[in-house]
């Protein structure tokens, strides 16, 4: 019988078990700070992990169980890391880890950080070196135009700086 038709309780799954957060099939890029990011958000799941253990209820086993699955993620994420040094890459064409100012057909400004997935933010202009936007935008130079192939139809930009943060 399928596992969709039985109760989850039935289906009394480990942590190990249970389903893990999907890996992407692309080298795993980051920049200084996504880096550091992931291993703070490692560190933390740890010690939320040392709390639910100590707990005793069905809750907290629950929890334990999303926290363990999320330390695989983040621990598989750390061990396949590839560290981008800003310093290395060429200061007059966009690549990962760029921070690229462009001017959109409207005549607005933009600008967008070329980053790691687990880094991405689109809300804050931190863009996936995977996504659409940063495949346009990559190996560009300053005067150059590039389209953004979009769901919501193409955009041309025009590349206006480009800059490389030591953070």
């Amino acid at each position: 019988m399928s596992r969709a038709f039985v109760k989850e309780d039935d289906l009394n799954l480990s942590a190990e078990e249970g389903f893990d957060r999907p890996q992407s099939p692309h080298p795993n890029y980051v920049t200084a700070r996504g880096l550091a990011k992931l291993q703070e958000q490692y560190q933390a799941l740890q010690g939320r992990r040392s709390e639910l253990a100590a707990a005793d209820d069905a809750l907290a086993r629950q929890q334990l169980a999303g926290v363990e699955r999320d330390l695989r993620y983040f621990q598989r994420q750390l061990e396949s890391a590839i560290p981008v040094d800003p310093a290395v890459q060429p200061r007059d064409e966009a690549h990962f880890g760029a921070r690229v100012e462009v001017i959109d057909e409207a005549g607005h400004s933009h600008h967008f950080s070329l980053v790691g997935e687990d880094e991405a933010d689109a809300g804050s202009g931190c863009v996936s070196w995977i996504s659409p936007l940063a495949k346009a935008l990559n190996g560009s130079r300053v005067g150059d135009t590039v389209t953004w192939r979009r769901p919501a139809g193409d955009l041309v930009l025009e590349i206006v700086s480009i800059e490389y943060p030591m953070d």
